[in-house]
Order: C-alpha cells, then sequence, then structure tokens
C-alpha cells in the first residue's frame, strides 16, 4: 500500500540529511531505493552489506545481517543518522535488530510494517513506545483502490486428518507435514478445486522443498507448466517470476521466498497448501496478490486454501475479518462485514467443526494458548492485553500475569527458566503490574530503573532523573500531557527536573501501600533499589520481567486515555451493538435490549445478547434506528423529582457518539463500567460538573448517595425520555 513512498515523503518533510533504511533482504533495500530515487533524485545512495560498506552517502541502505552486527555498529557513533527507516518491523524483536535499535539515537525512527493485525502487533508497539502514526488495512486499501478485492476459498483438506499429526509448541511437526503432503491423492483434490477457482498466474505455498518439488512434478505431468523455487532450486526466483509474468509458466510452488517484501503484482491467484499458524504470515501470503495490476488488469485476486480439521487453521477468518477472538469469529462467519467485492467461502464442515470443539472462551488460560500458538511464541503481558480478553477476568482467574504464565509454561522447555519468577511473584504483581497510577510516571520510572540494569547495580537518583527524563522524551504524547507546562522547556540536568521527579514517582513508588508487606522500591545512599532479596542468577530474567510489566503498564495507560473521564469518553466504542432496522413513514422499529437492564441503584451487569424490535407511532419517525435504542429501568434511584423513574420503566435511549455527544452537564446518562469479572455493568444518572473539574454523579432518589466518576466510566447512552404504552403500535 506504499509504505516506503509514505517513508520517502516524510524523509522529504522532515528534511533529513543522513537517512537510514534498513531491511533484512536485498530485495527489499533494491526496491526501496528505487522508490527514494524517484522522489528524491538529488539524493547520494549507498548500500551496507557484505560486499559493500558504504556510510557517507545521503541515504544509506543497509542489510539488517551485517549492520545488525556489533563489530559494524561500534564503527557507527549513535546519532550519525538522524533519520532511521526500519522497514518489516514486525521482525524488531530479533537480536540484530534490537542491537541496532538499542545503538542508534536518531532524531526520529520510523517503523514500517504491512501486518495489520493488531494483536501481532503488540510487542513491536512497545519497540515505539505504543506511538502508532498511522495506519491503513486491507479493506482500506480495496476502498482506496490501492488494492484489487480477494474472493476466498477455504476448501475442507479432507486428504489429511490434523487431529493424527503431532502438535508441539503451536506447529505441526515439519517432517510429518511434508510425509502426509506429497501424495497423489492429495495433489489430485488440491489440482481438482486449483481448477475451478484459478485465473492465469499462480503462486502456491509448500511446506517444505521437497514438497513443492512433488507439487511442481505432479501439475507438470498433468499438462501445466509449473516450476518449484527455492533456496536448493534451479529455476531462480527472479527467473520464476518473469517466466510467470510473460505467461511462460502457469504455477510457482515455493518455500518462504515470497512471503514478504516483494511486489508481484502481476499474481492473481494464491494458493496455499500448508499450515500457516501465524495471522501474520497468512496476511503476508494473502498480500502477495493484492496489489493491483495495470498490465493485466486483474479485477480481484482468488485466494485457494487447503484447511484441516486442527483448531490453528480458525486464524484464518479471524485475519480475513480483522478479529482477535475466536467466537466473535465464528458469529461474524454467518454474514462476513467485507468490502462488497470481497467475499469469503469457507467449507460449512470446518465451521461445524470448529463449533464443535466447544473451547471454553471465558477462561484465560484457553485464551493464552490459543494466542501462543497463533504468535508461535510466549504471549508478551502487552500482547494478552491487546488480545482483548478482559485483563481483570484473568487476574480474578489466577492472580496475576506471570502466575498465569508459569501455569503454563512449565513444561515448555525452551521457557523453563520462568518458573525462577516464582519467588518474585508478589514483587512482579503489587509492586509492578498493580501499581496505581494517575499519571504514566511509575511506568516510565521503571523504565528508566531497568534499562540503567537497577537490579544489578542500583542507580543514583540524579541518573535515574536523568534517565527518565529521555526515556520521557520518547513519549511525545505522553510527555505534553502529563508533564506540568512549565517543566516541559526545562532539560535533563536541571535541578528543578530532579526535584520534580524526586517528589513525584520516586518518593510514590518507594511509599508502602495499605495492601502490601512492605514497600517495594526504597531510597538507600541516593540510590534507588529494590526492597526484596534476589538470587544473582535471576537478575536478567527478573529485568526481563519488570520491562514486560511496565510495557504493559504503558500500553494500558495509553489505552486508558482514549477515555479519560467521563467528559471524552464519548468517542470510546460501546460494548452494546446495534443493528439496522427499517423505518416506514408512519412508524419508527428500534432494538429493544430486555437483558440490558439500566440500574437505577447501584451497577448492574447487562448483556446486550438478545434483542427484539419495537414499533412506536409515528411521532418517532425521524428516530435513527442506529443511534437510538430501548432498555428497561431497573431498581428505584431514580423514582423521585419532578420526573420519576420506576422499577421497570421502558427507557428511550440515545446512542454517544463522537458526533453527537455534545455536553453531559445536567443529563441523565447511561453509564458503562466492568466489574471485577470482566462483566459489564450499567447505571442511570444524572451528571453535575463539581469546580474541581471532577463529574458527580446523582439519584434522583436521595436515599441514594452521590458518586465520583471515575476513568474507568464510560458515558455510553443519553435518557431521551421514559416511554408509556400510547408511544408503542
Amino acid at each position: 500500500m506504499g509504505k516506503t513512498w509514505l517513508a520517502a515523503f516524510d524523509v522529504q518533510q522532515f528534511n533529513a540529511k543522513k537517512v537510514l533504511f534498513v531491511a533484512h533482504r536485498e530485495e527489499i533495500l533494491l526496491q526501496a531505493e528505487r522508490t527514494f530515487k524517484s522522489l528524491l533524485p538529488m539524493l547520494v545512495s549507498g548500500h551496507f552489506n557484505a560486499s559493500s560498506k558504504v556510510l557517507d552517502a545521503d541515504v544509506v541502505f543497509a542489510s539488517i545481517q551485517t549492520l545488525g552486527k556489533q563489530k559494524y555498529l561500534n564503527e557507527v557513533k549513535p546519532d550519525y543518522f538522524d533519520y532511521v527507516i526500519v522497514d518489516e518491523f514486525h521482525h524488531a524483536g530479533a537480536s540484530s535488530y534490537q542491537a541496532l535499535l538499542n545503538h542508534f539515537t536518531p532524531k526520529f525512527l520510523l517503523g514500517l510494517t504491512a501486518t495489520p493485525e493488531r494483536t501481532d502487533q503488540a510487542d513491536i508497539l512497545s519497540l515505539c513506545d505504543n506511538n502508532l502514526v498511522y495506519e491503513k488495512n486491507i479493506v482500506d486499501g480495496i476502498e482506496l483502490g490501492i488494492l484489487v478485492p480477494f474472493r476466498y476459498q477455504g476448501i475442507n483438506d479432507e486428504t489429511v486428518d490434523y487431529r493424527d499429526l503431532p502438535w508441539r509448541n503451536g506447529k505441526f511437526d515439519p517432517k510429518t507435514l511434508e510425509f502426509k503432503f506429497a501424495t497423489q491423492k492429495r495433489a489430485k483434490h488440491i489440482f481438482g478445486h486449483w481448477q475451478s477457482y484459478k485465473q492465469q498466474r499462480t503462486l502456491a505455498f509448500c511446506v517444505s522443498k521437497a514438497h513443492a518439488d512433488f507439487m511442481a512434478t505432479w501439475f507438470t505431468t498433468q499438462g501445466i507448466n509449473a516450476v518449484s523455487v527455492h533456496s536448493d532450486s534451479q529455476v531462480k526466483r527472479g527467473e520464476a517470476l518473469s517466466l510467470l509474468a510473460m505467461g511462460k509458466i502457469e504455477v510457482i510452488f515455493s518455500v518462504d521466498l515470497f512471503n514478504e517484501g516483494t511486489d508481484l503484482p502481476s499474481i492473481d491467484t494464491i494458493l496455499i497448501l500448508r499450515p500457516t499458524e501465524s495471522k501474520i504470515l497468512f496476511l503476508q501470503q494473502l498480500g502477495r496478490g493484492l496489489r493491483t495490476s495495470p498490465d493485466t488488469n486483474k479485477t480481484y485476486v482468488s485466494v485457494i486454501d487447503f484447511i484441516g480439521n486442527h483448531i490453528s487453521f480458525l486464524n484464518r477468518p479471524m485475519a480475513l475479518l480483522q478479529t482477535s477472538d475466536a467466537k466473535k469469529t465464528l458469529k461474524e462467519l454467518d454474514a462476513p462485514k467485507l468490502h462488497p467485492d470481497c467475499v469469503i467461502n469457507i467449507a460449512p464442515q470446518l465451521i461445524d467443526f470448529w463449533r464443535q470443539l466447544k473451547l471454553d472462551y471465558t477462561k484465560a488460560d484457553e485464551q493464552y494458548r490459543l494466542l501462543r500458538d497463533n504468535l508461535e511464541h510466549r504471549p508478551t503481558a502487552t500482547e494478552f492485553f491487546r488480545s482483548d480478553y478482559a485483563w481483570n477476568k484473568m487476574t480474578k482467574q489466577f492472580g496475576s500475569w506471570f502466575e498465569l504464565v508459569l501455569s503454563q509454561e512449565q513444561d515448555e522447555s525452551e521457557n523453563k527458566q520462568i518458573a525462577n519468577l516464582a519467588p518474585y511473584l508478589t514483587f512482579l504483581s503489587q509492586g509492578i503490574e498493580k501499581v496505581s497510577m494517575s499519571k504514566c510516571f511509575k511506568a516510565i520510572l521503571l523504565e528508566a530503573f531497568i534499562e540503567l540494569d537497577g537490579l544489578n547495580q542500583p542507580p543514583t537518583i540524579e541518573a535515574v532523573c536523568v534517565k527518565s527524563w529521555h526515556i520521557f522524551k520518547r513519549y511525545p504524547k505522553l510527555w505534553v500531557q502529563d508533564v506540568k507546562a512549565d517543566l516541559q522547556t526545562i532539560d535533563a540536568n536541571s535541578p528543578k527536573w530532579k526535584t520534580y521527579w524526586l517528589n513525584n514517582p520516586i518518593t510514590f513508588l518507594c511509599k508502602q501501600d495499605k495492601a502490601d508487606p512492605q514497600p517495594w522500591f526504597v531510597v538507600k545512599s541516593g540510590q534507588l533499589q529494590a526492597n526484596i532479596e534476589i538470587n544473582s542468577a535471576d537478575i536478567s530474567l527478573l529485568s526481563m520481567a519488570i520491562r514486560e510489566l511496565t510495557e504493559l503498564l504503558l500500553a494500558r495507560y495509553s489505552e486508558r486515555q482514549k477515555s479519560k473521564n467521563l467528559a471524552i469518553n464519548n468517542e470510546k466504542d460501546n460494548v452494546v451493538s446495534f443493528a439496522k432496522t427499517a423505518n416506514t413513514k408512519d412508524t419508527v422499529q428500534l432494538n429493544f435490549y430486555p437483558d440490558l437492564k439500566i440500574a437505577c441503584g447501584h451497577f448492574k451487569t447487562g448483556t446486550d445478547d438478545n434483542h427484539e424490535l419495537l414499533k412506536l407511532n409515528n411521532t418517532y419517525s425521524k428516530l435513527d434506528p442506529t443511534i437510538y435504542f430501548i432498555a428497561p429501568a431497573s431498581g428505584n434511584s431514580m423514582n423521585g423529582g419532578k420526573n420519576p423513574i420506576h422499577d421497570g420503566d421502558l427507557l428511550l435511549l440515545e446512542r454517544v457518539t463522537a458526533i453527537n455527544a455534545g455536553s453531559i452537564t445536567g443529563k441523565i446518562m447511561a453509564i458503562e463500567i466492568q466489574d471485577d469479572a470482566g462483566d459489564n455493568q450499567y447505571l442511570l444518572r444524572k451528571v453535575s460538573k463539581l469546580p474541581n473539574g471532577q463529574y458527580q454523579l446523582n439519584a434522583q432518589n436521595l436515599d441514594y448517595a452521590p458518586m465520583i466518576a471515575n476513568e474507568s466510566m464510560v458515558t455510553f447512552a443519553r435518557l431521551k425520555q421514559v416511554l408509556d404504552a400510547v408511544d408503542f403500535v
């Protein structure tokens, strides 16, 4: 969708003098260089790779495999480049990328990735301080005419019983797959469906070199010009693409050579013959055919995917529908919400199979395992948080994040070391994960503490203050939002900053909460120290755990700021879904949610799972059914004043959106909150604003005391009136 062009335009806008463009494949670098030269022909470019070590160019296109080595990084000053671009940024968690990111200190770092799946982004967003500046998904690309629509056929891979295949750590055993896939029976099954849905030029994804060779040979025997392309094949990728573009071959069977970073506009058919546990990889494979092609004038890409009887294949529709919840995905498959020119057809027996698994989606450990299988690694706390599973449900079931992790990872050999966190679980839970934060200060402070290797060598207060200032400046939005205006212009070494930072997060981090057996951090001899006994062998592991939870704190805080208080919470998506209904000039049909009880007492649990249509008379004919709805009152707190609301009254409510929000002061509002179990609760109150800027929620029955609104509360609807029998048809 033009992310390299976006980068080039921003380099031009930034007026950068020294630019570094990093990627992991030479083809990506050459393609990027062509883009930059088209827009910025005056800039001199150079390459830093195994055969060339140019650094004195305006724009350096560098291979991460070369520049990521410490010996080369040591030869370049950290501030040598004022603008650094890292392409395919979803690889940035790898050690080579980490070394490069930790070394350079550009004025601006831009990460680019073409994998828009929210959960998979969670960890890499932490590397960019949760600063997502621009995003477009596949549907956006299709609507903009940058991408072509897709027609997806999910074919039952009936020749293989995936339930019998070895499954470990989110993957099938590759040798077993190769044996099961390279058969005449499966090839014949694939060939028949390919003939039904193919267009002119096909790219097929295989599980191994032997599998690709087998499929190319089999198709050739059927009279189809096909080749296999992999690291050992006779036909190389460039040659194969040229032959395909010219129409001299019809199918390329590939292994891991066309997943990402390659423009293949002429391809109009994608054939997926292998399990793809990661949604990232699946979207990359789909994306190879989505680019528009003026030369071939293709109108859509045909995707022929062979899906097995295993839960892991559910990631396909989850990726297509951009959902992170398996239960929601199965529900949406009944009527997928797509671009009108896109199609998803999945064999009914596959959908039936997924539904019959009866997975308990309310359990955190089930969500954890699904997420681990999808990501192909242990989920981080931020990735779990981004998966949309209610965090308070998880803590109610397991107590804390690392208690959940330990329950799931003790038998996993590559994560066995995690068990050494057991003695520190209380510290991690109470001292880090559940630390109270009205601003982001404590999270910034903890990040500084870990970056200074605080568990190994307690840093001085001066060092902590300076490091915190530099880290804070990496979060420009939070800096402007949380730091006092008169302090935003001082530098890191200012005594005023030290006083401010010492009196705020450092002092409060070192206080003992009532529920804690001790303060978790202390200042001794002018140094900030963790107030626990730590085995020296566990320092690295515990530092990793603190960093992971600190990233979680910042991610949660950033999300919370989108709905900071009752006055601005109108922009948050509501849990209640509003179905469209048809109106006539004489009547209006509105959705009635009998179980969505709007409490006129204390908060009461409700749900929008059930709804029916109620007809109102023609005086309501101008109401928009996507905004207005009906729900019952429950309780007696609003049973008072001039217009009492009684238990059981039907309430006409107007959904609050960013467009129609208006003022809430003096209005009776329906408010949404989640309880400790993660269930939604609803309350009806009249809102008033106090002199200190807080919002107060008032009952009309004086037996009920006022409540002060907090940041967990969301205004989701405004009361228009109490309905009477005469209002209905």
